[in-house]
């Protein structure tokens, strides 16, 4: 028996997304929490981005205006490497089982990051869609956005376009230059059909790696952090460089190895691999008006 119900895989194919409560448990989520907050408070101590991931770019993203006495840390990359308790999250979570009944048996963890909005920030995620940045073999990839707080409509929450995980890949280059971000036109045009995404702390969002979805800045006084692993089918092959390599990139973390490959055609633009600490650089130099 799954942890799903069949309507809940039927939305999740229909519209490109879910939303699953418990998907962590309680002590979980508060050991989530106080590991989030001992990185805030070290970031008190910094003028600028710090630490160092496997391709020599900065761990600890801290964003425009940040201080001692208004910490501003947005990103954390790969997580998994620094901190026990987001590598056991990252592989015995509720949500690795979702993934694993939607897109399994067999799959593996491709990379993983906190987002967070803390109050009153103004850091917002321009539309987008996931597999340009990490195409593989096969478009059978979530990314799975477990609610560290819970996720209100004034808190900056994740917002989608239900259905788009079924329609084109749209270019996410303008000018020559890989924005992390689609054209403009192509959301205004569907703007009516917006869905937002919110839940208590706990849930987790799970969401096809093709949905078109942004974000918005966090104007309440409440923070918005978000656990953020991409899963994808045992039988998928990257194809180019991982934008976020990790020492656990790959790792199989549920089912077993197939020693297959299977693709699924489609057409795109590769992507740019990213040189500054993280994609948010990539958006912040974008104007797709």
């Amino acid at each position: 028996m799954g942890l799903l119900t069949q309507e809940q895989k039927d939305t999740f194919w229909r519209d490109g997304v879910l939303v699953v409560e418990n998907a962590v448990t309680v002590d979980e989520l508060m050991a989530l929490r106080t590991e989030f907050s001992s990185w805030v408070e070290e970031s008190r101590a910094h003028d600028g981005d710090y630490g160092e991931t496997l391709d020599g770019r900065p761990r600890f993203d801290l964003q425009p205006g940040h201080s001692a006495e208004t910490p501003g840390l947005r990103r954390v990359q790969s997580p998994e490497e620094v901190s026990e308790v987001f590598a056991k999250t990252m592989r015995t979570a509720n949500t690795v089982d979702f993934c694993a009944e939607l897109i399994g048996p067999g799959i593996r963890f491709h990379h993983g990051k906190v987002n967070s909005k803390l109050p009153g920030t103004a850091t917002q995620v321009k539309w987008h869609q996931d597999f340009p940045f990490e195409p593989m073999t096969n478009d059978d990839m979530i990314t799975a956005l477990l609610f560290i707080d819970d996720v209100t409509l004034e808190n900056g929450p994740l917002e989608v376009l239900p259905g788009t995980h079924k329609g084109p890949i749209h270019s996410h280059w303008h000018d020559g230059v890989f924005t992390g971000a689609v054209d403009d036109a192509i959301i205004e045009a569907q703007h009516d059909k917006i869905v937002k995404c919110t839940g208590k702390a706990g849930s987790v969002c799970l969401m096809h790696a093709n949905l078109l979805h942004g974000s918005a800045p966090n104007l309440s006084d409440q923070s918005r952090t978000l656990y953020i692993t991409t899963y994808y089918a045992e039988d998928a092959i990257e194809l180019s460089p991982n934008h976020l390599p990790s020492t656990l990139t790959h790792e199989l973390v549920r089912g077993e190895a197939s020693g297959r490959v299977r693709c699924t055609p489609y057409e795109m633009e590769l992507p740019a691999v990213p040189k500054a600490t993280s994609f948010f650089a990539q958006q912040e130099g974008a104007d797709m008006g």
